[in-house]
């Protein structure tokens, strides 16, 4: 997979695509050739027992209080942003997602992967209560994934919608779920689950798992391509399929007996063998996505073998996996054509940068001002973080970004408050940092 809760391809290393996943499995081929039911069965068991060996690269690792990031690779040629991670909340258990309710800056709710959605006073630390506890499976990226407030949340409570990847009766699948919270002297309680979509994973990676609410007051769910290497079920390129799609779906106006419907503009309203509630195609594993000021759609689509990449997602836009991987032709020697696609704003060869992109967000705050209008972002593995100044259209290439810093965390995901500030969560150390100002040289 390569999504941000892995360092590399799921399965086995990377190697050819129609070589054979392991030697002990060699009897169905990774290529689009072998898709049968039997090395169906036989991929999923190596993404599921093939060891996650998840371990941040060496860096600066973050103390007891704000610790500037190290500048080495690639970074030390690029503009530099210097910043500083400040330990908010410790002792997670393997964190997927924060998210703070709409206009709160001093609470937030954090995800666990084995499903639990935790809610934590963001000046103090503490931890108040726990929102959910879902019975979810949690082999590979599969989890609890995300979570959205709906915009109307306020004092008394609202709906929120979760990404979970849990067991049914037709196998693994991803549930988007409402939930009803109601607050009462300050507690919180979470009731009345109601299902708002159901998919099938074929596989354990590539379950993509954000959650989003435009500025249109529309909810953007992101789906990968259903897992494996090399998209071997074509779903990226399947506009019928939900997987490698991004989905728009108005969550208040209920359609026929689904409690939500497909907005009238919806490009999958009028392409032809696209369901109604399609936004875009052509995703391999949309991990973090959101959404610029202006309400531009910014995807951080997780790479296979070579490139990472951001895109500036239209609507009705084909971002070209696995026809391409970033702007290149996928595998490398194949022929392909960019007729149709929506280029990548900006890509990063595997190597010294890092091999897995977590997408991010733009920065609104007031404590770094030189950081102000710029899309964070950064990679799992490598633990290096970057500010990208946005392009005027999708497709135009943006001008290389400049280093934050580099530190040695996992970073699963990012989150921004009320009042524009970001956050980054440590996968591996089980943490929520706040991104401050770099500490300046010593007074005298």
């Amino acid at each position: 997979m390569r999504p941000p809760l892995s360092p590399a391809p799921s399965g086995p290393p990377p190697r050819p695509r129609r070589r054979a996943p392991l030697l002990a499995l060699g009897a169905c081929a990774v290529g689009a050739a072998a898709v049968g039911p039997g090395c169906d069965r036989v991929r999923a068991v190596v993404v599921d027992v093939y060891p996650n060996g998840w371990a941040a690269e060496a860096g600066a690792t973050p103390g007891g209080g704000p610790t500037p990031g190290a500048f080495d690779g690639p970074d030390a040629a690029r503009p530099r942003l210097p910043v500083a991670l400040e330990p908010v909340l410790r002792g997670l258990q393997q964190p997927t997602d924060l998210q703070f309710p709409p206009g709160r800056s001093d609470l937030g709710v954090v995800l666990q992967k084995g499903g639990q959605a935790l809610l934590f006073d963001m000046r103090s630390g503490q931890r108040l209560s726990t929102l959910l506890d879902l019975p979810v499976l949690t082999r590979s990226e599969q989890g609890l994934l995300g979570l959205a407030f709906h915009p109307r949340f306020g004092p008394d409570g609202g709906w929120v919608f979760t990404n979970s990847t849990e067991p049914a009766d037709e196998g693994d699948v991803t549930r988007i779920s409402r939930w009803t919270v109601s607050i009462a002297a300050g507690a919180w309680t979470a009731a009345d689950p109601v299902e708002l979509l159901r998919v099938v994973q074929p596989y354990a990676n590539h379950n993509a798992g954000q959650l989003a609410f435009g500025p249109d007051g529309m909810l953007y769910i992101g789906f990968g391509d259903g897992g494996w290497r090399g998209d071997p079920l074509d779903e990226g390129q399947s506009a019928s399929s939900h997987l490698g799609s991004m989905l728009r779906i108005d969550v208040d106006h209920p359609e026929g007996d689904r409690p939500w419907s497909a907005p009238a503009d919806n490009p999958g309203r009028s392409a032809p063998g696209w369901p109604a509630e399609t936004f875009a195609i052509g995703l391999r594993n949309p991990w973090r996505y959101s959404f610029s000021p202006d309400g531009r759609l910014i995807v951080a689509d997780v790479g296979q073998d070579l490139w990472e990449e951001i895109d500036l997602v239209p609507p009705g836009s084909n971002l070209g996996w696995s026809r391409r991987e970033g702007a290149h032709c996928y595998p490398a020697d194949a022929a392909c054509t960019d007729e149709g696609l929506t280029d990548p704003i900006y890509e990063y060869p595997h190597g010294a940068d890092g091999s897995s992109v977590t997408g991010g967000l733009v920065y609104t705050g007031a404590r770094i001002p030189a950081l102000h209008g710029r899309y964070v972002f950064g990679d799992f593995l490598s633990g290096r973080v970057w500010a990208l100044e946005l392009p005027a259209a999708p497709g135009a290439p943006a001008a290389g970004p400049a280093a934050l810093g580099r530190w040695q965390v996992l970073i699963s995901s990012f989150a921004r408050d009320a009042d524009g500030e970001l956050y980054l969560l440590d996968f591996q150390g089980g943490a929520v940092h706040r991104i401050v100002p770099a500490p300046g040289p010593p007074a005298g």
